[in-house]
């Protein structure tokens, strides 16, 4: 059974206490402030703003409300082999980064990016403002990126929604499906560089390194040397730079869906989410949602209940 652990604020576990109010258990653990369980995960909140997430889907529904703190998808950099951790001076390197988004969100799609950044680019995409784009907000994320694609040599991949719901019922996780896209992303990347070659590859971390190469049996592989490192995005800026251009393709998609949905798409797997989901399960049934959407997750049954009540 998967656990995941995510820290935080007050204010969060409220939202996280009324989102999950139908799914409510009377028996809580000291010091719990609630308990829910849903399909494939029970979640446990506490006084301490720690939330314990527990089940086959711990991951993916953690996912939905902040960065876990322990999990075995998301190990610590201590639990990984040394071979695999990036050096000391890997931030001066010329690195080929890979990040993804979308992966918490039930509206739109997994997007993976590997970008490669030359030492001699890293001042260059400092002035551009390419930093952490969990600190940037959507218009600075769609400026940075239209430069950068200007800039820096990148693969991008989108896996639609449609596609996803195929691999999930055929038994794929998450994990697998991100391990495959990274891999195919990176190799694009490789080829498209090719003869130069980077002095590594830096992975945002999202499994143990034996896990990410075992989901890759009988698949091509490139034989840098590969590093892993949760929080990436700071360790590297070619991890930042794959991260904010695949934020920028992750707009545009919802801008094309909310165009095509005729309503307004909300990021996320909160609340808001249910009530658009609702309103275009009305608009335009159940199969058009499903394909624009990862029908797994709980957002799909809260939808339909919202849909039945109108």
């Amino acid at each position: 059974m998967g656990n995941s652990v995510i820290q935080v604020d007050l204010s969060t576990i409220k939202k996280m206490e009324s989102y999950y109010a139908i799914n409510k258990v009377t028996k809580t653990p000291q010091g719990a402030i609630f308990s829910a369980k849903i399909s494939g995960c029970t979640l446990t909140a506490y006084k301490s703003g720690k939330v314990l997430f527990q089940g086959t889907n711990a991951e993916v529904e953690s996912s939905r409300w902040g960065k876990t703190l322990a999990s075995k998808a998301k190990p610590n950099l201590s639990k990984t082999p040394e071979r695999y951790q990036p050096p000391q001076n890997i931030a001066n390197l010329s690195i080929i980064g890979s990040d993804e988004v979308g992966t918490g969100d039930f509206f739109g799609p997994m997007t993976v990016v590997a970008a490669y950044v030359k030492s001699d680019q890293i001042l260059l995409l400092q002035e551009l403002g390419v930093k952490d784009s969990k600190h940037l907000k959507d218009p600075q994320i769609v400026n940075i990126a239209k430069d950068l694609i200007q800039t820096i040599p990148y693969s991008l991949l989108v896996l639609h929604n449609e596609k996803y719901n195929k691999l999930q019922q055929q038994g794929y996780s998450q994990g697998k499906m991100k391990a495959l896209l990274h891999n195919q992303a990176i190799n694009h990347l490789l080829k498209k560089i090719s003869p130069e070659r980077p002095d590594g590859i830096l992975i945002d971390q999202f499994a143990e390194p034996a896990i990410y190469f075992k989901h890759l049996q009988g698949k091509q592989i490139g034989d840098e040397k590969f590093y892993f490192s949760t929080k990436a995005e700071g360790v590297h800026l070619a991890v930042a730079a794959a991260s904010i251009i695949a934020r920028y393709s992750f707009i545009k998609e919802f801008d094309r869906i909310s165009e095509i949905a005729g309503v307004q798409i909300p990021k996320g797997a909160g609340a808001q989410v249910d009530i658009a989901a609702a309103k275009i399960l009305r608009k335009n049934g159940r199969e058009f949602l499903e394909s624009i959407t990862k029908k797994h997750f709980a957002n799909t049954e809260k939808a339909i209940k919202l849909a039945n009540k109108s």
